[in-house]
């Protein structure tokens, strides 16, 4: 797929376009009686819609070979997610397709940061190669953070001339979210190259820069980046539009921006504003939808319907330079959405390049399942178990331990000191007081790297989780009652090729997720499913967060305050350093 012009450019071809425009011929689809959102002059108007093979010939009145009338339903430009990591959603690239498309989204921007933390340079081939094969336009922004930091071990490094060599690759719209922002404020020399690779070929940047205000976002700003998606207050979100930003308004699985910010577009600012998801669930994509969630959501919170629509249309198309996408206007691709209404957004049919590919949130034939054979894509878990070793001698001097303490619906931390439990010379989780073990196992390389810490938080008495979702790496991770469960739920997710699993008293489960140990090829249904029933298990268990493998996710994340855990070590974030167990 390439940002050029989609269409069939030639002299035959256009003739026949416009011979469909003017009316002199019959087009090959017309959509009769229509009441078409326009993007540009915000109206709505009942007319017909042209369409000749997978463009749009004209608005007005028209006949066709074919003709379908809407009898007055809304006539939208299909939606663009602007910002999406599809790893997060646990689905296969074609599986993700067959999750959205019914839901009306017909294009995508994602940035495959996850998988290329895992895979490299495959894994973003991956994600491009499965785009060629979906109903949906797949994107990707060149991750620029793999590693993310130097805290970690990774399971690839993507450098400046990968970067280079990937922006040159069809699909590829731009660089994708520049986390280290004090390495791009300062002058890093390794980011300044990797920015420069983008913007000598003009093309755009994304930004991750929660916080970073006054000077520094005026010099993260000039470095090139032009948009943001970590806002969470409205001064934020208006000192960085003022800066010139596009504002990502992010409402996802994790984290929802969009009641704090949703004051700050107006009739003027709107055009500088994008709906995005980040980050999408497998159980919100089935049960809640997903763009069109977003836009039930926007509108309930009183902002116009168009004003709404414009932010998952033409907005996304014209940041990231999407030729012909995002509007109902002669000569764009035929992406059509067709509404019952501009309040529940309910999907009646989806249009794909002038194709019904759904109808009634429901795929008009099957779709390519995508199953994945390739041995480097389904089997990225290495371990050394030789060096697997969950016990914490205690120490002769130190009596107290730092400690994670989660903080609900949060994935930031905070940090404590206590005295942990000690038994036979070793410091034990101690459930009684929800003083639980976490460890953290490299899994790319087989080093044997691997930390042992505790947490709080998690509630459960008997029993452990473990997942190969961490990020930003991807390790595996456990929290458990004691070594023995630790070590069988470690061992099931590895023997599944990667997942979420739970031992306990009453029995284990896995949520295998075999293409890199973060993404499964099963049906969206499927996985929602697995999900579900592995988070009930988890709350049988006792466990307190509502979905403790998203909490669990996050504690090896090292740029989150406060403390978080590595294969490399105990992380203060605030010190952007290792700091050890013991007191």
């Amino acid at each position: 797929m390439s940002l050029a012009i989609p269409v069939d450019s030639t002299v035959e071809n256009l003739q026949h376009l416009l011979l469909c425009a003017r009316g002199e011929k019959p087009c090959d689809l017309v959509l009769k009686n229509a009441s078409v959102i326009n993007v540009f002059s915000n109206e709505i108007k009942t007319e017909d819609v042209g369409i000749c093979g997978n463009r749009i010939a004209g608005i007005g009145r028209y006949s066709g070979n074919r003709e379908i009338d809407l009898r007055g339903k809304y006539l939208s430009p299909g939606f663009i997610e602007g910002h999406i990591h599809i790893e997060s959603s646990m689905l296969s690239p074609h599986r993700f397709a067959e999750a959205v498309v019914p839901k009306g989204t017909t294009t995508v921007i994602c940035d495959p940061h996850e998988i290329a933390n895992v895979l490299g340079l495959e894994g973003v081939h991956y994600m491009l190669t499965c785009a060629e094969e979906t109903p949906l336009d797949i994107f990707a922004m060149v991750p620029s953070c793999v590693p993310a930091t130097h805290l970690e071990t990774s399971g690839a490094t993507i450098a400046s001339e990968d970067i280079a060599q990937l922006l040159e690759q069809p699909g590829i719209a731009g660089l994708g979210e520049m986390m280290n922002f004090p390495g791009t404020i300062y002058g890093d020399e390794d980011v300044l190259m990797k920015l420069g690779k983008a913007l000598t070929r003009n093309m755009v940047i994304d930004g991750h820069a929660p916080g970073v205000e006054g000077k520094d976002l005026q010099a993260y700003c000039a470095a090139g980046i032009s948009s943001d998606h970590e806002c969470t207050t409205i001064e934020e979100a208006r000192e960085k539009l003022r800066a010139g930003m596009y504002i990502f308004i992010r409402e996802g699985s994790t984290a929802k921006n969009l009641e704090a910010l949703l004051p700050l577009v107006t009739p003027a600012t709107c055009d500088r504003f994008l709906l995005v998801s980040d980050d999408r669930h497998p159980d919100d994509l089935v049960t809640k939808g997903h763009l069109d969630a977003i836009l039930r959501r926007t509108v309930a919170l009183g902002l116009d319907a168009i004003h709404a629509l414009r932010m998952v249309t033409i907005n996304p198309a014209e940041r990231f330079n999407l030729k012909m996408r995002g509007a109902i206007a002669p000569g764009y691709l035929a992406d059509l959405v067709v509404l019952s209404d501009l309040t529940n957004f309910r999907i009646e049919q989806v249009y794909k390049k002038g194709h019904l590919v759904s109808e009634r949130e429901r795929p008009t034939k099957p779709q390519p399942a995508g199953i994945c054979t390739d041995n480097r894509l389904m089997q990225s878990v290495r371990i050394d178990w030789q060096k697997v070793d969950f016990r914490i001698p205690a120490h002769e001097q130190k009596k107290k331990i730092r400690v994670i303490d989660c903080i609900e619906d949060q994935i930031v931390t905070s940090m404590s000191e206590i005295e942990p439990t000690v038994a036979d010379g070793y410091a034990i989780a101690d459930p009684t007081r929800d003083l639980l073990k976490i460890s953290v196992i490299e899994r790319h390389h087989a080093s044997g790297n691997m930390t042992n810490g505790f947490v709080r938080g998690f509630g459960f008495t008997n029993g452990a989780i473990a997942s190969t979702v961490a990020h930003d790496s991807h390790n595996l991770i456990v929290v458990g009652t004691d070594d023995d469960l630790m070590l069988a739920a470690a061992r099931l997710v590895a023997d599944n090729g990667g997942g979420l699993s739970l031992v306990c008293r009453d029995g284990n489960l896995v949520l295998p997720l075999p293409i890199a140990g973060l993404m499964s090829d099963q049906p969206p249904a499927v996985v929602a499913d697995q999900l579900a029933s592995i988070n009930k298990m988890a709350q049988q268990m006792g466990a307190q967060p509502s979905n403790p493998y998203m909490l669990l996710s996050f504690l090896a994340l090292p740029v989150i305050p406060t403390l978080k855990i590595t294969d490399k070590g105990l992380v203060d974030v605030t010190q952007f350093a290792f700091t050890p167990l013991w007191v």
